[in-house]
Protein backbone atom coordinates (compact mmCIF):
# COMPACT_ATOMS: atom_id res chain seq x y z
CA UNK A 1 0.00 0.00 0.00
CA UNK A 2 1.16 3.62 -0.54
CA UNK A 3 2.49 5.30 2.02
CA UNK A 4 1.31 8.98 2.48
CA UNK A 5 0.69 10.03 6.25
CA UNK A 6 3.34 10.96 8.31
CA UNK A 7 3.48 8.70 11.36
CA UNK A 8 6.45 7.31 14.60
CA UNK A 9 9.36 5.29 12.97
CA UNK A 10 8.68 1.68 13.53
CA UNK A 11 11.92 -0.87 13.58
CA UNK A 12 11.71 -3.76 10.96
CA UNK A 13 12.08 -6.90 11.18
CA UNK A 14 14.40 -8.96 12.51
CA UNK A 15 13.64 -6.52 15.02
CA UNK A 16 15.92 -5.63 18.35
CA UNK A 17 13.60 -3.60 20.08
CA UNK A 18 9.94 -2.86 18.91
CA UNK A 19 8.99 -6.48 19.44
CA UNK A 20 5.71 -8.25 19.28
CA UNK A 21 5.48 -11.40 21.29
CA UNK A 22 2.26 -13.25 20.33
CA UNK A 23 0.37 -15.93 22.86
CA UNK A 24 -0.54 -19.02 20.53
CA UNK A 25 -3.04 -20.85 22.82
CA UNK A 26 -3.37 -23.12 20.07
CA UNK A 27 -3.86 -21.60 17.51
CA UNK A 28 -5.20 -23.87 14.14
CA UNK A 29 -2.97 -23.79 11.15
CA UNK A 30 -5.59 -22.17 8.86
CA UNK A 31 -5.99 -19.50 11.43
CA UNK A 32 -2.16 -19.17 11.79
CA UNK A 33 -2.17 -18.63 8.00
CA UNK A 34 -4.77 -16.31 7.95
CA UNK A 35 -2.98 -13.96 10.67
CA UNK A 36 0.10 -14.63 8.51
CA UNK A 37 -1.03 -13.50 5.57
CA UNK A 38 -2.25 -10.09 7.27
CA UNK A 39 0.23 -9.55 10.01
CA UNK A 40 3.17 -11.22 9.40
CA UNK A 41 5.40 -8.41 9.06
CA UNK A 42 4.35 -6.86 12.58
CA UNK A 43 4.78 -10.09 14.47
CA UNK A 44 8.31 -11.11 15.80
CA UNK A 45 7.49 -13.95 18.44
CA UNK A 46 5.50 -16.55 19.02
CA UNK A 47 5.12 -17.97 22.45
CA UNK A 48 3.51 -21.81 22.02
CA UNK A 49 1.58 -20.77 26.03
CA UNK A 50 2.00 -22.28 28.77
CA UNK A 51 2.47 -26.37 27.65
CA UNK A 52 0.34 -26.32 24.80
CA UNK A 53 3.16 -26.86 22.66
CA UNK A 54 3.69 -30.20 24.43
CA UNK A 55 -0.07 -31.23 23.32
CA UNK A 56 -0.47 -29.83 20.33
CA UNK A 57 -1.10 -32.87 17.53
CA UNK A 58 0.40 -30.94 14.25
CA UNK A 59 3.28 -29.11 16.20
CA UNK A 60 5.95 -29.53 13.65
CA UNK A 61 3.65 -27.90 10.56
CA UNK A 62 2.36 -25.12 13.26
CA UNK A 63 7.03 -24.35 13.75
CA UNK A 64 7.43 -24.94 9.99
CA UNK A 65 4.82 -22.68 8.87
CA UNK A 66 5.92 -19.61 11.43
CA UNK A 67 9.63 -20.21 10.23
CA UNK A 68 8.81 -20.01 6.71
CA UNK A 69 6.84 -16.30 8.06
CA UNK A 70 10.27 -15.30 9.60
CA UNK A 71 8.29 -15.72 13.24
CA UNK A 72 10.72 -16.84 15.69
CA UNK A 73 9.21 -19.22 17.70
CA UNK A 74 9.60 -20.05 22.12
CA UNK A 75 7.66 -22.53 24.70
CA UNK A 76 6.55 -20.97 27.50
CA UNK A 77 8.21 -20.96 30.48
CA UNK A 78 5.92 -23.18 32.31
CA UNK A 79 8.03 -25.80 29.46
CA UNK A 80 11.36 -25.05 31.72
CA UNK A 81 9.85 -24.95 34.78
CA UNK A 82 8.08 -28.46 34.73
CA UNK A 83 11.24 -29.67 32.85
CA UNK A 84 13.49 -28.72 35.85
CA UNK A 85 10.85 -30.05 38.30
CA UNK A 86 11.19 -33.27 36.74
CA UNK A 87 15.04 -33.19 35.96
CA UNK A 88 14.00 -33.32 31.91
CA UNK A 89 16.19 -29.96 31.02
CA UNK A 90 18.19 -32.13 28.85
CA UNK A 91 15.42 -33.66 26.95
CA UNK A 92 13.61 -30.59 26.45
CA UNK A 93 16.64 -29.21 24.89
CA UNK A 94 17.66 -31.82 22.69
CA UNK A 95 13.51 -31.41 21.98
CA UNK A 96 14.05 -28.09 20.71
CA UNK A 97 17.11 -28.84 19.00
CA UNK A 98 14.96 -31.41 17.02
CA UNK A 99 12.50 -29.03 16.12
CA UNK A 100 14.85 -26.25 14.89
CA UNK A 101 13.21 -23.87 17.86
CA UNK A 102 15.87 -21.11 18.83
CA UNK A 103 14.55 -19.36 21.60
CA UNK A 104 13.88 -20.88 24.78
CA UNK A 105 12.25 -18.91 28.22
CA UNK A 106 13.34 -19.40 31.52
CA UNK A 107 10.89 -18.51 34.45
CA UNK A 108 10.22 -19.39 37.91
CA UNK A 109 6.97 -17.89 38.23
CA UNK A 110 4.93 -21.20 39.53
CA UNK A 111 8.21 -23.22 40.84
CA UNK A 112 11.05 -20.40 42.53
CA UNK A 113 14.45 -21.09 41.42
CA UNK A 114 17.50 -20.09 43.78
CA UNK A 115 18.66 -16.76 41.92
CA UNK A 116 22.28 -18.59 41.35
CA UNK A 117 20.49 -21.71 40.23
CA UNK A 118 18.20 -19.37 37.49
CA UNK A 119 21.28 -17.57 36.14
CA UNK A 120 23.37 -21.10 35.87
CA UNK A 121 20.56 -22.21 33.99
CA UNK A 122 20.56 -18.74 31.67
CA UNK A 123 24.33 -19.07 31.00
CA UNK A 124 24.27 -22.77 30.41
CA UNK A 125 21.41 -22.39 27.59
CA UNK A 126 22.36 -19.21 26.25
CA UNK A 127 25.17 -21.07 24.40
CA UNK A 128 22.66 -22.74 22.51
CA UNK A 129 19.35 -20.48 22.51
CA UNK A 130 18.44 -17.36 22.67
CA UNK A 131 17.01 -16.79 26.12
CA UNK A 132 14.32 -14.95 27.23
CA UNK A 133 14.29 -14.90 31.46
CA UNK A 134 10.64 -13.66 32.96
CA UNK A 135 10.85 -11.89 36.34
CA UNK A 136 7.56 -12.04 38.73
CA UNK A 137 4.92 -14.38 40.32
CA UNK A 138 1.91 -15.75 38.63
CA UNK A 139 0.45 -15.69 42.26
CA UNK A 140 -1.11 -12.27 43.16
CA UNK A 141 -0.21 -12.73 46.53
CA UNK A 142 3.26 -13.03 46.11
CA UNK A 143 4.36 -9.18 46.36
CA UNK A 144 7.92 -7.75 45.72
CA UNK A 145 9.72 -4.71 46.88
CA UNK A 146 10.25 -2.68 43.75
CA UNK A 147 14.07 -3.08 43.92
CA UNK A 148 13.88 -6.65 44.25
CA UNK A 149 12.33 -6.80 40.36
CA UNK A 150 15.25 -4.48 39.37
CA UNK A 151 18.19 -6.81 40.74
CA UNK A 152 16.21 -10.09 39.39
CA UNK A 153 16.17 -8.14 35.95
CA UNK A 154 19.75 -6.92 36.59
CA UNK A 155 20.84 -10.05 37.23
CA UNK A 156 19.00 -12.09 34.30
CA UNK A 157 20.00 -9.58 31.59
CA UNK A 158 23.94 -10.28 33.21
CA UNK A 159 23.82 -13.90 33.12
CA UNK A 160 23.21 -13.48 29.56
CA UNK A 161 19.19 -13.10 28.60
CA UNK A 162 18.41 -11.87 25.34
CA UNK A 163 15.45 -10.01 27.03
CA UNK A 164 14.04 -10.15 30.50
CA UNK A 165 9.98 -10.69 30.42
CA UNK A 166 7.94 -8.88 33.08
CA UNK A 167 5.30 -10.98 33.93
CA UNK A 168 1.42 -9.54 33.72
CA UNK A 169 0.13 -13.19 32.82
CA UNK A 170 -2.53 -13.79 29.71
CA UNK A 171 -5.26 -11.81 32.31
CA UNK A 172 -2.89 -8.70 33.07
CA UNK A 173 -3.50 -8.22 36.77
CA UNK A 174 -0.52 -9.66 38.01
CA UNK A 175 2.90 -8.61 38.19
CA UNK A 176 2.82 -4.92 36.70
CA UNK A 177 -0.72 -4.48 37.10
CA UNK A 178 -2.52 -5.02 39.82
CA UNK A 179 -5.60 -7.08 40.16
CA UNK A 180 -7.73 -4.63 38.71
CA UNK A 181 -5.73 -3.97 35.76
CA UNK A 182 -4.06 -0.69 36.67
CA UNK A 183 -0.44 0.07 36.14
CA UNK A 184 2.28 -0.22 39.40
CA UNK A 185 3.26 3.23 38.25
CA UNK A 186 5.90 3.00 41.17
CA UNK A 187 7.44 -0.26 40.17
CA UNK A 188 7.79 0.85 36.68
CA UNK A 189 9.43 4.06 37.94
CA UNK A 190 12.42 2.14 39.38
CA UNK A 191 12.55 -0.48 36.80
CA UNK A 192 12.50 2.65 33.68
CA UNK A 193 15.13 4.53 36.23
CA UNK A 194 17.83 1.39 36.36
CA UNK A 195 16.97 -0.51 33.24
CA UNK A 196 17.20 0.35 29.36
CA UNK A 197 13.32 -0.37 27.99
CA UNK A 198 14.88 -2.30 24.78
CA UNK A 199 15.96 -4.66 26.84
CA UNK A 200 12.57 -5.42 28.48
CA UNK A 201 9.56 -7.30 27.29
CA UNK A 202 6.19 -5.96 29.19
CA UNK A 203 3.50 -8.74 29.01
CA UNK A 204 0.66 -6.39 28.13
CA UNK A 205 -2.60 -8.35 26.93
CA UNK A 206 -5.13 -6.29 27.98
CA UNK A 207 -5.70 -2.46 25.53
CA UNK A 208 -4.85 -0.07 28.34
CA UNK A 209 -2.24 -1.71 29.64
CA UNK A 210 -0.47 -1.57 26.26
CA UNK A 211 -1.83 2.16 25.66
CA UNK A 212 -0.05 2.95 28.72
CA UNK A 213 3.25 1.34 28.20
CA UNK A 214 3.14 2.98 24.62
CA UNK A 215 2.77 6.45 25.63
CA UNK A 216 5.28 6.07 28.03
CA UNK A 217 8.10 4.34 26.48
CA UNK A 218 7.45 5.17 22.41
CA UNK A 219 5.87 3.64 19.49
CA UNK A 220 8.65 0.73 19.68
CA UNK A 221 8.29 -0.67 23.53
CA UNK A 222 8.29 -4.29 23.21
CA UNK A 223 5.24 -5.93 24.46
CA UNK A 224 3.78 -9.57 24.89
CA UNK A 225 1.36 -11.89 25.77
CA UNK A 226 -0.36 -10.19 22.71
CA UNK A 227 -3.37 -12.08 21.38
CA UNK A 228 -3.42 -12.85 17.77
CA UNK A 229 -6.40 -11.01 17.06
CA UNK A 230 -4.82 -8.00 18.38
CA UNK A 231 -1.54 -8.09 16.70
CA UNK A 232 -3.39 -5.51 14.19
CA UNK A 233 -4.89 -2.98 16.58
CA UNK A 234 -1.76 -2.97 18.79
CA UNK A 235 -0.18 -1.61 15.28
CA UNK A 236 -2.44 1.17 15.14
CA UNK A 237 -2.19 2.33 18.66
CA UNK A 238 2.17 2.25 18.02
CA UNK A 239 1.18 4.38 14.73
CA UNK A 240 -1.11 6.76 16.40
CA UNK A 241 -3.72 5.34 14.29
CA UNK A 242 -6.20 5.11 17.05
CA UNK A 243 -7.90 7.54 19.11
CA UNK A 244 -5.81 6.07 21.99
CA UNK A 245 -2.41 7.20 20.97
CA UNK A 246 -3.62 9.74 18.21
CA UNK A 247 -3.52 13.12 20.11
CA UNK A 248 0.48 11.81 21.42
CA UNK A 249 1.67 10.73 18.13
CA UNK A 250 -0.39 12.43 15.44
CA UNK A 251 -1.40 15.89 16.77
CA UNK A 252 1.07 16.53 19.39
CA UNK A 253 -0.61 16.98 22.33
Amino acid sequence: MQQFLDLPTRTQRPREYGLTHVLDKGTGIRAIRDLLDTAADYIDIVKLGWGTGYVTGNLREKVRLYQDNDVLLCFGGTMMEVAIAQRRVEAFRDFLFEMGITHLEISDGVAPLDPQEKSRYIRELSRDFVVLSEVGSKDPLVQRAPIKWVEMIERDLEAGAWKVIVEARESGTVGIFRSNRSVREGLLDMIAERIPPEKLLFEAPIKAGQVYLIKRFGSNVNLGNIAPEEVIPLETLRLGLRGDTMPQFILGQ
